[in-house]
């Protein structure tokens, strides 16, 4: 039995209120409406969900399938014509950085923060990464069409606008269910 029948909006793991958004996170919070993982959205319908965003959440995901699990799930849970909103590392920009002849020691252990999560809590591990290329392919793969590539969602100041060493490490794609 799902959660709801009517459309949603979904903001995975997220940690702040949005008006009109229903935040899912892995770990129960103050402002978090339903607990489960990402990758089995089984607690909503098929064609439930109006619009889902999560920023910087996908590569917590294992590479082995798990990730892919989660697009599949962001697929099924959406109605026709929902849109996915969807900010990870961006693996080009950061690895640029990262081999900048210039770069310092500190701006380098910077970009391995990022790349491999910040190492906070058993759920703050990266898994996999992606660039531009990666993440298309895997959103096509999944079924999802009109794939737009933008520098900001402008829903949140949170990882999705996110600069590093005077450059964006975010790779922000919109997509939608046909």
């Amino acid at each position: 039995m799902s959660v709801t029948e009517e459309p949603l909006r979904l903001h995975i793991g997220g940690q702040t209120p949005l008006p009109g958004w229903k935040i899912l996170d892995i770990a129960p919070g103050e402002h978090v409406d339903y607990v489960g993982d990402c990758a089995n959205l089984s607690q909503f319908a098929n064609g439930s969900v109006e619009e889902i965003y999560l920023s910087h959440v996908l590569e917590h995901l294992g590479h082995q399938g798990e990730f892919a699990a989660a697009l599949t799930e962001f697929f099924r849970a959406l109605k026709s014509g929902g849109i996915l909103s969807i900010g990870v590392p961006d693996m080009q920009a950061l690895c640029e950085i990262f081999l900048r002849p210039d770069a310092s020691l500190g701006v380098k252990f910077g970009v391995v923060n990022i790349l491999f999560g910040g190492q906070r809590n058993a759920y703050d591990f990266h898994r996999c990464g992606f660039d531009e290329a990666l993440l298309t392919h895997f959103l096509r793969a999944a079924g999802f069409s009109d794939l737009q590539r933008v520098k900001k969602f402008g829903l949140l100041g949170d990882a999705s606008n996110y600069e590093y060493a005077g450059r964006s490490v975010s790779l922000n794609m919109r997509a939608r269910k046909p």
